[in-house]
């Protein structure tokens, strides 16, 4: 059992109403540690006290929505989550008196993660920093050399610092949460990463010669791009999703989705500075299919495992974006699939 603990701190008027959420949603436990400075008084002179419930991760998030609901109308609160190693006595499964309920799909694909952790994550994902460049530029090279020497394990390297990772996955989570600014911030971030990508690659084949190119079989397997490219995609990006909301490190997840992204990148690059436009066309539908198919199954996945916002005027708006976003990536897929069907159909391969 994985567990945590909601730390609660608000007014002495509302710790009725977190002690009746906590028994409602499955508190394994509840104790209070009351304040008295000064300090801990709102402007209305009350009182602050903490609260701390200890919770299975399975209930955390309906129980965290709960109590934003129930104390967000006062003047002074604060929620922190505060992960838990271990604990004794060891607690037992909280029994459940209520009718049992049709099980759904989301409930199976229940993760340990919260909106709010998700959130956070993404928004630093989808930040342009020098430690992003400086990554972006680290992979390039390596996925470079890798590819230039044919050589799995470097290129491999190149997929586990993955810095074209947390842009996409924040793309898709700012659309299922209709959240507009995080989408913009994510989507430029891509593109100053996939910018800096193919500037670096593009200098780099000044330095290498076509025969280089021409001979790489890692290389030309990333010039060929076929409808095994789409399922490869759209499991890759359903797979980095899942691990993520199920608390996998972010080495595991770059591995599972960087594989469709940043090989093809510096491969377009390489190709496009050699002259190789046939070579480079095909590159640029495979990465162009990684990107739209990793973006449209992480967007589903999201939907799929409950992530909306907590409001109802929210989440009406974000099934909106959310519905405009899905058919522009699937719009796109189309347009990308009937393009590698005449790419297909006219080369012969």
């Amino acid at each position: 059992m994985s567990l945590r603990i909601i730390e609660i701190s608000a007014p002495e008027s509302a710790q009725d109403k977190i002690r009746d959420l906590g028994e409602r949603y499955n508190a394994i436990d509840c104790w209070q540690a009351p304040r008295t400075s000064w300090l801990y008084k709102n402007k209305k002179g009350d009182p602050r006290t903490t609260s701390r419930l200890l919770v299975d991760v399975k209930d955390q998030q309906e129980l965290l929505d709960a109590l934003q609901r129930a104390i967000s109308r006062n003047d002074d609160w604060r929620i922190t989550l505060i992960p838990v190693e271990a604990t004794l006595p060891k607690p037992e499964q909280p029994e459940k008196i209520d009718s049992p309920k049709k099980l759904k799909l989301r409930d199976i694909l229940k993760g340990s993660i919260t909106r709010e952790e998700l959130h956070d994550e993404m928004e630093k994902s989808a930040n342009v920093s020098i430690d992003f460049m400086i990554l972006v530029v680290l992979s390039s090279l390596v996925a470079g050399i890798g590819l230039i020497q044919s050589d799995v394990a470097v290129i491999i390297g190149a997929m586990v610092i993955a810095p074209l990772l947390g842009p996409n996955l924040a793309l898709a989570f700012g659309a299922a949460l209709g959240d507009k600014a995080l989408i913009i911030k994510a989507a430029k971030t891509n593109c100053v990463g996939l910018g800096l990508t193919l500037m670096i690659t593009i200098i780099s084949s000044l330095f290498i010669s076509n025969e280089a190119v021409l001979n790489s079989m890692e290389m030309m397997n990333r010039t060929n791009v076929g409808f095994a490219s789409i399922i490869l995609a759209l499991a890759s990006g359903a797979a980095g999703v899942l691990s993520l909301t199920m608390g996998a490190s972010s080495a595991l997840v770059g591995v599972m989705v960087a594989v469709a992204l940043m090989p093809p990148a510096v491969t377009l690059g390489l190709t496009l500075g050699k002259g190789q436009f046939d070579l480079a066309y095909g590159t640029f539908l495979l990465l162009a299919t990684n990107i739209v198919c990793v973006n449209l199954s992480a967007q589903a996945i999201f939907r799929l495992k409950g992530i909306r916002p907590r409001t109802w005027f929210e989440e009406k708006k974000a099934k909106q974006a959310s519905k405009i976003n899905t058919i522009l990536w699937f719009v796109l897929l189309v347009i990308l699939a009937a393009l590698i069907w005449l790419k297909t159909e006219y080369s012969g391969s």
